[in-house]
């Protein structure tokens, strides 16, 4: 049975907010009673322009479509890609396209969005300008890039520093000219600027504040050559990339006589309906609301849709403003605010935590009732979720616990269970918590992505998708219900109840264990990517003690492992890889060093000094790495594992040797330490350092365990990290003598590789373990457990068992085999690794790599 379609709807304009629209059409059911007709300006249909950066990580634009062609069927929806309206005639209520199309309508929903506003300077045509907003706006630069060595970014917010990202991504040695005083003045305040501006510069961005653009300087040819700023210094640049704002595309609606705003955008009202005609309606970017504000971001945008679809079908609904929280990780650095986070409001207060080094900035601001208004976090907004769900009400703990880091005081843990029902825990698309504890009681919803689907919470840009979690196991585990805490479909216990067996029944086959404790569906199969390496790294962990052989190439123990492990070094962008010696403390002889040299020399290597206090060696074609070892080992090196999932380095300060500061032999110790703990394989890497003074020259604070001497001994820290979440480390026990120190280190990372998950680092660990510090202390300190002696028997004999892999690798043609890129060409070196020069030493050749590995054009075949 057919319903007749009386009505037609036309949406000009298929980005993030449109399609949205047409779901909230389908949800409703008017697309099964109105024809729908979109024109979409673009050559491909709504995409996830959030994301816009993920294409140079690797993302293809189908990964980043956002339409899925059988929901466009399904629905009967007429999608006209590469064809935008050109004009409106409302009193005929018809929309003609670039084709000529004309279609009649019976409502007419605008959402053309934005346009990049580009500074009205002297050559800003050239040829190498460019705007970043579409994928074909990327593919452009992509493939100028490949002519150009240095590029700049005219912008300092969200889109420039990821524009600017792309480019030094792309090889390019870039700038971000910001007029404001500060980087993405708009989201962080000035001290949110500093730290942004800090880690931002090093990662080797060059940044120029409080600076505008006057002129793009063009050679004969009309192509950039140089950018002239304010200040009247010049910055050398063949490629630039204006990100100086949006503004609302209205111009169809000016052309047919809509109403528009002074600064531009579609005046509507409150149901989004324009307020010069009631059938003509305007969402997302280009809508001025009825409360002034032309909003920016997806979330006000999609329930700008929503409140569209709901007048359209006659329902009551209203858009009268928006959160504009927004949480976002740039460069691989967190970056939120919420609320009222500039502090306007009458007699608020600030709560700030800062630490320069760490790159950590956080700020409450607080109303004088104690009310959480907003706050700023940059460096670490894993507390963004729960901070934001509080706005607007008093939390149950001081501010001061909400900012300061853990392992710096005593961080509140607010768990799920302190938020309101009213609480929105996805702002994107408006889902409190109590809607998400609906979907589990009321809808039996069991998994998070059946509650994505039931409520469309964590379906935006993701940053609720662990708060979401964390409710959807807590209500359930309120309801009785029993959570599969298991490690993957093939195993139903977690990484730490495998330990235990695997440790107990002295199982060395990862075969083995499957088939007698895996899931009865899993016995007999091969097990997958999960519980693979998982089990590959704790059949290595405990090797000497259950009888294994602890060479992760040796037998089954091959297949185990992830693609570093499999070549013993860590593989490069470009396919080749890097070779990382081990460096004990840092401290090198000039004979080793000159060794290095000529070896980067002889295999033409890209040499770089690592943070660990290492030397890297980038670009070795995997059948070079057992050339590169041997002439290593012969030297008296051996492997640092820095692709391993095991212990990296030991940094040092040069301690009381030289230091006339220093209480304690540092480096000593750390040598020690290393060579301790070398190629012990846990559930993610190991990093320390140590300290000779309280100094801290060597940042033993942030690292996985790190000591610091005193005059009476050493300070041991533990569950610190730096990387994208930093977190300073835990005080575990003080003025320890050089034999306890050693015996609580040992007792620390066999507890943890005891017990922590998959891909856990000591920090997250540390907070995840009931009890937290504490309770390690009770463990590894007062042996409240027992099990102390048999954690030290366990590290005794990987110290007595260890062997260095390349070493045994070298000595083994069998293993040597597996070193070729082609198996039935092993002679064959792989085309697609090619490097070109720069600044003496080379690096990937990057044109190549885009040949051998995608087509150039803005295809999807990559």
């Amino acid at each position: 049975m057919s319903t007749e379609k009386t009505a037609t709807i036309v949406l000009v304009g298929h980005g993030m907010v449109g399609q949205r629209f047409l779901e909230a059409l389908a949800e409703r059911g008017l697309t099964a009673t109105h024809r729908v007709v979109v024109l979409c300006e673009e050559p491909r249909p709504a995409y996830d322009r959030v994301a816009l950066t993920s294409y140079f990580s690797g993302k293809t634009p189908d990964d980043l479509s956002m339409t899925d062609p059988a929901f466009i069927a399904e629905h009967g929806i007429e999608l006209y890609v590469g064809d935008p309206a050109e004009s409106v005639d409302r009193e005929a209520r018809t929309v003609t396209a670039r084709s000529g199309l004309v279609v009649g309508y019976d409502v007419l929903v605008l959402a053309t969005g934005s346009y990049p506003f580009v500074p009205p300077v002297p050559g800003k045509d050239a040829t190498g300008c460019f705007v970043y907003r579409t994928i074909e706006d990327l593919l452009a630069i992509e493939e100028y890039a490949k002519t150009a060595t240095t590029g700049a970014v005219v912008g300092g917010g969200l889109l420039g520093l990821e524009a600017a990202g792309a480019l030094k991504g792309l090889g390019l040695t870039s700038h971000i000219v910001e007029f404001a005083p500060r980087l993405m003045p708009v989201q962080v305040d000035e001290g949110g600027g500093a730290a942004l501006l800090r880690t931002i510069e090093e990662m080797g961005l060059s940044v120029h504040t409080g600076v505008g653009t006057q002129e793009i300087v063009t050679d004969g040819e009309g192509a950039v050559r140089g950018m002239k700023l304010s200040d009247g210094s010049e910055l050398a640049t063949d490629l630039v990339v204006f990100s100086a704002g949006v503004r609302p595309r209205d111009q169809l609606a000016r052309e047919c006589g809509l109403t528009v705003g002074e600064r531009g955008g579609i005046a509507v009202d409150e149901q989004c309906r324009t307020v010069s005609d009631p059938r003509v309606f305007a969402i997302g970017e280009c809508a001025l609301a009825s409360d002034g504000r032309v909003y920016g971001l997806v979330a006000p945008g999609y329930e700008q849709a929503a409140t569209a679809a709901a007048t359209i079908a006659e329902d009551e609904a209203a858009f009268t403003g928006a959160d504009l929280s927004t949480k976002l990780k740039l460069l691989g650095v967190d970056v939120a605010s919420f609320g009222d986070a500039h502090g306007t409001a009458d007699g608020c207060l600030d709560v700030v935590y800062s630490d320069s080094r760490a790159g950590l900035y956080k700020k409450l601001v607080i109303g004088r009732d104690g009310t959480l208004l907003g706050g700023i976090l940059v460096g670490d907004a894993e507390a963004y979720g729960t901070l934001k769900a509080f706005t607007g009400s008093v939390p149950p703990v001081s501010p001061e616990s909400l900012v300061l880091p853990a392992g710096a005081g005593a961080p509140a843990q607010l768990g799920p269970a302190a938020l309101p029902d009213d609480a929105v825990i996805c702002s994107c698309h408006n889902v409190t918590k109590g809607t998400i504890r609906g979907a589990v009681t009321e809808h039996q919803c069991v998994t998070v992505p059946e509650v994505k689907k039931c409520t469309r919470a964590g379906t935006g840009c993701g940053s609720c998708v662990k708060v979401l979690g964390q409710l959807v196991t807590a209500e359930l585990e309120a309801s009785g219900v029993e959570v599969d805490k298991g490690l993957c479909g093939c195993f139903g216990q977690t990484r730490e109840e495998l330990y235990e067996i695997v440790l107990a029944l002295r199982i060395t086959s990862y075969q083995e264990l499957l088939d007698r404790y895996g899931r009865e569906a899993a016995r007999g199969g091969d097990g997958c990517e999960v519980c693979k390496p998982t089990v590959g790294s704790i059949i290595a962990s405990l090797a000497p003690a259950i009888g294994a052989s602890g060479y992760v190439l040796d037998g089954e123990q091959a297949a185990l492992q992830d693609t570093n492990d499999h070549f013993l070094a860590n593989l490069q962008k470009n396919g080749s890889y890097s070779v990382v010696p081990r460096i004990p403390g840092g401290e090198i002889a000039p004979e080793k060093l000159i060794v290095i040299g000529e070896i980067a020399r002889d295999f033409g290597l890209y040499t770089k000094i690592t943070g660990g206090q290492r030397i890297d060696m980038f670009g070795a074609r995997v059948e070079q790495l057992p050339s590169i070892w041997a002439r290593l080992v012969d030297a008296g090196f051996e492997s640092g594992h820095a692709y391993g999932k095991s212990l990296r380095t030991v940094k040092s300060c040069v301690g009381q040797t030289w230091c006339r500061y220093g209480v304690q032999d540092s480096v000593r110790m750390a040598i020690d330490l290393e060579l301790r703990y070398r190629g012990l394989r846990s559930p993610h890497k190991l990093k320390s350092a140590v300290s000779g003074c309280a100094r801290e020259c060597a940042e033993a604070q942030s690292k996985d365990f790190g000591v610091i001497a005193t005059s009476s001994g050493w300070n041991l820290y533990v569950g610190g990290n730096g990387g994208a979440t930093p977190r300073h480390a835990d005080l575990l026990a003080q003025d320890l003598s050089d034999a306890e120190l050693v015996r609580l280190i040992d007792r620390f990372l066999m507890f943890y590789i005891r017990t922590a998950d998959r891909l856990e680092r000591t920090s997250t660990w540390l907070e995840r373990l009931p009890g937290g510090l504490d309770h390690v202390r009770d463990v590894v300190v007062h042996d409240s457990l027992g099990i102390c002696d048999e954690l030290e028997r366990l590290m005794s004999a990987h110290v007595a068992g260890y062997r260095d892999e390349w070493a045994e690798t070298i000595n083994d043609p069998e293993k040597l085999a597996r070193f070729v890129s082609f198996v039935n060409a092993p002679d064959t070196p792989d085309p697609v690794v090619g490097f070109v020069p720069e600044r003496d030493q080379m690096k990937p050749d990057l044109p190549l790599l885009s040949i051998g590995h995608r087509p150039l054009e803005g295809t999807s075949q990559r």
